[in-house]
Formats: C-alpha cells, structure tokens, sequence
C-alpha cells in the first residue's frame, strides 16, 4: 500500500469483528491501522484465537494482547491453545474482571484446578460469567462441575440449560457451561439427548453412539461407516447421496466442503484418493 494514502474509512469499521490473527496482520499493513488499532479498544474486547495463532501462543504474548482492552475485555475464546496455563489465565481474568464469555476447549495446559480459579474470580460480586466452554480440559470430574456450577448458579439458572444434540455439537448455543456429568458413565463429558421422539436416552459419546447426521442414538448392529471414517445410521447412510464409486460409502454431514462440486453423480472419496496416490486427508489437519 502506498505509504502517502490512507485505508477507506470501511476498513476501520470491520477492525472490531476480526479475530485476534487477523488483528495482528492488519497492524502490520500500515501506519494509520496500526495507529487505530493501538489506540482504539474496542478491536479488543472481544478476543478470538484459533487456528494458526492458537498452538504459537504464549501466556506473555496473551497477557500483552489482551492489555489493549485496558481492563474492558468481555469474551474470551481460546481455541485449543495449548500453551496457555493456569498462571496465564488467571493474571488475564485478574485484569480483566468483566468477561462475561469463556470458552478456553481444547487448551490442555489448563488444569481443572485453573478452570475453578478462574470462574471463582469472574462470578465474584456482581460480574456475571454467562457461558463457560471447557471440554477438552483433562481430569476434569463431577466434584469440579459441583464447584463450577456453584459459581455460576449465582447468576444464572443451570436447570434451564437447552437440550445438547449430537449433530449440533459444532453450533453456538445458549448452554451455561459445555459439559456434565454424563448419567451412564458419570465422567465429565458433553452429554447429548436424543433426538428421536420416541427416545429419551441421555449420555456421553462414549456410552452411547450417535449419528452424525441426525444425532440420533444408535444399536450396535446398526453402525454404519462413512467415507471419513464417521459413524451413520443405518436411515442415514441409505438416504445420504453422494456416494464414493469405489467404496460406497458417503460423507457425513460434517464433511460437505469435502463433497464434489461438480454435478456428477460419480466421485472418488479422500480416503480412496489416498489408498491410489498416497496422499493423506490427514495432511488437512497438520
């Protein structure tokens, strides 16, 4: 960008919706972004880190993006930062006492422990922590959820949480907090109801299999197989089109983007792409 022009007046009014990688690169551009972006707050009171950033990120290197808020941060979402911990989190939600939003998954440096610290300080006095996203927290147990839902129910009606469906893991949803105590197995996991009317099972992935397709619960004898390795049932994987010429099998509705665009009814699925050239689906996710 020519250094004696200025950005249209509209790329300063999207700077507040992009995530914090975004941000970083957007600093990086001019001079007159990088001057709105240090003196402007409001870029950074709603922070959102995921992939590249999120396996890079350090504690120090959170605690100084997260001191633009100048103490105002509202949501958090630290999405499988992996190097973020306890001594991290809580300096953050010491500075910043007002967030309402937490959602720290995947970030496996946290201990349950650092979890309880962190809520206890965000749902003291009149703060009022609304949701809490903390799957993939190891050793997380029903006495830790005891304590979290202690602390939230302060401010908020547990009991009235919406019903969790499998299919519908991925969305965004009005849930308090993410995870209970799963009423098979006991362990502290995402527990799902059952979609199918004349069911009202409720368990952990782990006691019972569902579809990935309709979330319905699922019999042994009825697990079916997609082309990535998901699991359908029976219904769906009849009904579900397209199907690989090769294996016969379709993808799951979690795998669109990895449908064929073209309007042939024949295709190759990845799996079968990578038994003929070698090539891994798994490479996507490195």
């Amino acid at each position: 960008m020519d250094q004696e022009s200025s950005p249209h007046e509209a790329m300063f009014l999207v700077l507040g919706y992009l995530p914090v990688y975004e941000l970083l690169l957007m600093s990086q551009v001019c001079r007159s972004l990088r001057d709105a972006l240090n003196n402007d707050v409001l870029p950074w009171l709603n922070i959102l880190v995921q992939r590249p950033l999120s396996s890079r990120l350090s504690d120090h290197t959170l605690i100084n993006i997260t001191s633009k808020a100048n103490g105002g941060l509202k949501t958090l979402s630290l999405i499988n930062c992996i190097h973020i911990t306890n001594h991290g989190l809580q300096t953050l939600v010491r500075q910043n006492p007002h967030i309402t939003k937490l959602h720290i998954p995947g970030c496996s440096s946290i201990t349950p422990e650092g979890v309880v610290a962190a809520v206890t300080t965000l749902c003291h006095g009149s703060n009022c922590l609304r949701t809490l996203r903390i799957n993939g927290i190891y050793n997380l147990n029903r006495e830790h959820l005891r304590t979290l839902a202690s602390c939230l129910n302060n401010n908020l009606q547990l009991e009235q949480q919406p019903r969790l469906f499998y299919h519908e893991r991925h969305r965004e949803t009005e849930r308090i907090i993410d995870l209970e105590a799963c009423p098979k197995c006991y362990e502290a996991r995402e527990v799902y109801d059952c979609p199918k009317r004349e069911c009202e099972c409720r368990a952990c992935s782990f006691c019972i299999p569902r579809c990935e397709n309709c979330g319905g619960c699922i019999a042994s004898e009825q697990v079916e197989e997609a082309a990535c390795s998901d699991i359908l049932c029976l219904h769906c994987w009849l009904h579900e089109h397209p199907k690989c010429s090769f294996c016969n099998k379709p993808y799951c509705r979690q795998h669109t983007s990895w449908w064929p665009n073209s309007s042939d009814s024949t295709f190759v699925c990845r799996v079968c792409q990578e038994n003929s050239s070698g090539y891994t689906y798994m490479d996507d996710f490195m």
